[in-house]
């Protein structure tokens, strides 16, 4: 049997990965503008507050089930409790830059799909943080909620009067909980391992997370799902290739007529 060796065909992950310069430039760039929209969102108190109230008041006429008792699970040892909250400070971030980079170095297709359904869903969730301030339950008296990081740690936050590094009146859309969502979806579409639903578990571990802090309510990442759901629904899913989805970069795959092609080996 002969063995010939060819470009991987077009729309391939052998010929999609877009210049790494560029990305980290791209990526960079998203990430300031992203921080400096949440710097204008900073000192809306009143507002913030006063949306709280409505958040929490149409949870409870809607009789969703209430965050306390995800946070009453937590408090029943110190050691769960501050594991929680070291997952809400710790995996965030690095979870999606991880995944992102997965994704480039082995599936450069489904890395440009990603990277623009999690730039759709940033900007979309930046626009609501300036036109809908809210402030997390751990804030709102009403709810009966502790912050759990200020009591146990680690924190990432500090007082909300005086801290300028991070806007805390942007509670919705969660963009921990899309963010962990979109990473679940990404992976099971772009592997075929039977264990890749298991991905899941990350924004559901995340949910329980978020709300069990009380720096988010429900509402917030139902907000952030249906986001995410209209980026999916506006951004094309990349054309499945065997490289794309369940095959090393540089594979042999059957060819027709008796022949094997070497998918990826010229670049």
């Amino acid at each position: 049997m002969n063995a010939r060796t060819e470009p991987a065909p077009a729309g391939s992950d052998a010929i999609a990965r877009p210049p790494l310069v560029r990305e980290l430039l791209l990526v960079a760039g998203l990430f300031l503008v992203y921080k400096f929209g949440r710097q204008l969102a900073t000192g809306h108190t009143g507002g913030a507050l006063h949306n709280a109230h409505r958040v929490w008041d149409f949870e409870r006429a809607v009789h969703l089930p209430g965050e306390g008792a995800v946070q009453s699970l937590l408090l029943h040892g110190d050691g769960l409790v501050h594991l929680a909250n070291t997952y809400y400070a710790a995996v965030h971030f690095p979870a999606t830059v991880a995944f992102l980079v997965w994704l480039y170095l082995r599936r450069p297709a489904h890395y440009v799909w990603a990277r623009r359904v999690l730039a759709a869903v940033t900007a979309a969730a930046l626009v609501l943080h300036l036109l809908f301030p809210l402030a997390p339950p751990r804030m709102l008296a009403a709810t009966g909620l502790v912050d759990t990081a200020r009591l146990y740690g680690p924190s990432v936050y500090g007082d909300p009067a005086t801290d300028s590094l991070s806007n805390q009146f942007a509670a919705m859309p969660s963009l921990h909980f899309g963010w962990a969502l979109m990473v679940a979806i990404g992976l099971i579409v772009a592997t075929r391992s039977r264990w890749r639903w298991l991905w899941l578990l990350h924004p559901l571990l995340t949910l329980l997370v978020i709300v069990g802090t009380a720096n988010h309510y429900w509402l917030d990442a139902m907000v952030a799902t249906a986001l995410l759901g209209l980026a999916l629904t506006a951004v094309p899913l990349p054309h499945r290739t065997a490289s794309t989805a369940d095959r090393p970069q540089d594979s042999l795959v059957p060819a027709p007529a008796g022949e094997q092609t070497l998918v990826g080996a010229v670049r």
